[in-house]
């Protein structure tokens, strides 16, 4: 597997075959994603990545191996906070379900686009100034501590949202859904509708989710390709998870501390390793621990409610 731009076209393109096939064979229907039917797509998701992780192990080494696995591990647990906020943005503005995946498909795609763009920005700027290595470790520590202090305090508020705000007030909205579209016709005009909002709303979180996750898979390697191909394989299976988990999401109440644990290891990690060098798959241990811990004590000791 050679790093080149030929293999970058040819991988751009797989991914979209799959989006593509997602949105017009699978999903050509607008319907509710059940429980059974989002397992099966996130176990396909999930098996899909893995069999480019072996791709990835046996083509490029163990090293880029186990930085893709890690890297991918990261993103998965980090989207699980998107999911919640999703879940919120989706519930305020009564959005039925069968439209979901409709707005979910068009936010991951302008994320792929989006966070293509932060990773080669950001692996460029590491490249020549390594001492933005150090106050990128610095940000994830403060991030973490910052994310485990602040809890589940996770809160929407669409009212004071300046990108819907800005939308409000140079563009005409209708008050109600228009089925699945994103814009209508009326009286000659040409109007956006909720639907539209609510697909801003999401591109806007994953900007805000990705200033965490971005610099986190940074952190783990600075191999364009490995930060890339393993955040999109993260990004194409976040459908899925979101309606596997949309109902038990509140059950892993101790991930997010996880999460926060997380990230406050891969920054210190870059801060050390002068110091104290931390092992790839020492490091993939730690992650995983991690996530394997919060997850169970979410379920030994659930939330108890109000």
């Amino acid at each position: 597997m050679e790093n080149t731009p030929l293999f970058w076209l040819a991988f751009t393109a797989f991914v979209i075959g799959l989006l593509l096939l997602d949105l017009l064979v699978f999903n050509r229907k607008a319907h509710e994603i059940k429980l059974r039917e989002a397992l099966g797509w996130s176990v396909f998701w999930v098996t899909l990545s893995l069999g480019f992780n072996v791709l990835v192990y046996r083509t490029m080494g163990h090293q880029a191996g186990l930085q893709w696995l890690t890297g991918y591990l990261v993103e998965k647990a980090l989207s699980v906070d998107n999911l919640f906020v999703f879940l919120l943005i989706f519930n305020y503005f009564k959005v039925p379900g069968q439209y979901q995946h409709r707005i979910l498909f068009w936010g991951v795609l302008g994320a792929l686009i989006l966070r293509a763009v932060f990773i080669l920005v950001g692996g460029a700027l590491l490249a020549k100034f390594h001492f933005l290595v150090y106050l990128l470790g610095a940000f994830l520590v403060y991030t973490g501590i910052k994310m485990g202090v602040a809890g589940e305090s996770a809160e929407i508020d669409p009212e004071n949202n300046p990108v819907v705000r800005f939308l409000s007030r140079h563009l005409p909205i209708t008050r109600q859904l228009e089925g699945g579209k994103f814009f209508v016709q009326k009286e000659g005009l040409r109007f956006a509708t909720p639907l539209f909002v609510v697909l801003v709303m999401v591109e806007t979180t994953d900007v805000v989710f990705a200033a965490d996750s971005i610099p986190a898979i940074l952190a783990i390697t600075r191999d364009t390709f490995v930060v890339f191909t393993s955040n999109v394989f993260a990004l194409l299976g976040l459908r899925a998870m979101y309606f596997a988990l949309a109902s038990l999401m509140r059950l892993f109440h101790y991930l997010h501390y996880g999460l926060s644990l997380i990230l406050v290891f891969i920054g210190s990690k870059i801060l050390l390793e002068n110091v104290l060098p931390i092992p790839m798959p020492y490091a993939l241990g730690v992650v995983g621990g991690l996530l394997l811990l919060s997850t169970l004590a979410s379920v030994l000791w659930p939330r108890r409610e109000e």
